[in-house]
């Protein structure tokens, strides 16, 4: 018999079985290290799965978002159509502005037309009156010029003004000793101004200074 083997039948049964459990408890501490280890790597990525936003979340958020797109599609597809609306009733106007906007101008002119034409009536007639002529042939003139007026039309007749090159074109100079020289003695043609623009130059004729002849003076 060895020295091994009599060690061992010399050491008591107790001691083999006190020696086997703790073998057997450090071999379970180490399990349970390893699990509780183990739980809280579990436990972590719970923690984490868990700060994550669900999936209902997200779909809700997806939901709201879509709707909001499909607000704003709705207001730009109205707030288009408002602008192309605006722009053909723009048009229109625009368009009935250019074709109509003599439209007042005429009925102010009508009256003017109906008393030209009962003059040229008086005038035809056997017995006309020259002097009734005369008189309803002014009182249309100066219903022309009323009519006229009401639109911003200014009569140009500077007799006696001095002369305005950008309103008036002189047709010839005149020497005159009762004037001052560059003075409009006798207007030719009446001009006209709309909304103080020059439609019409006043074709006049100006004084110019009176020269005297050196031989008749001596």
């Amino acid at each position: 018999m060895t020295k091994k083997q009599e060690a061992e039948q010399s050491t008591p049964a107790t001691d083999i079985k006190d020696e086997q459990a703790s073998e057997v408890e450090g071999l379970s501490t180490e399990s349970q290290v390893e699990i509780e280890v183990e739980g809280e790597v579990v436990e972590e990525a719970e923690v984490k799965v868990d700060s994550a936003p669900a999936e209902s979340d997200l779909a809700a958020q997806l939901d709201e978002a879509l709707k909001k797109a499909d607000t704003n599609w709705d207001l730009a597809v109205r707030a288009k159509a408002e602008l192309e609306n605006l722009r053909k009733r723009h048009e229109r106007d625009l368009s009935s502005a250019h074709k109509y906007a003599l439209e007042r101008f005429v009925n102010e002119l009508l009256p003017v037309c109906d008393s030209l034409e009962l003059g040229l009536k008086a005038a035809q007639g056997e017995n006309a009156d020259v002097a009734k002529l005369s008189e309803g042939t002014e009182l249309t003139l100066n219903l022309f010029i009323s009519v006229m007026e009401k639109f911003n039309v200014v009569m140009i007749d500077p007799a006696g003004e001095p002369f305005n090159p950008e309103l008036h074109q002189a047709m010839a100079m005149q020497p005159a000793e009762d004037v001052d020289p560059n003075t409009v003695i006798t207007v030719i043609q009446k001009g006209y101004s709309l909304n103080e623009r020059l439609v019409r130059p006043a074709m006049v004729i100006v004084s110019q200074a009176v020269t005297t002849n050196v031989d008749e003076q001596a």
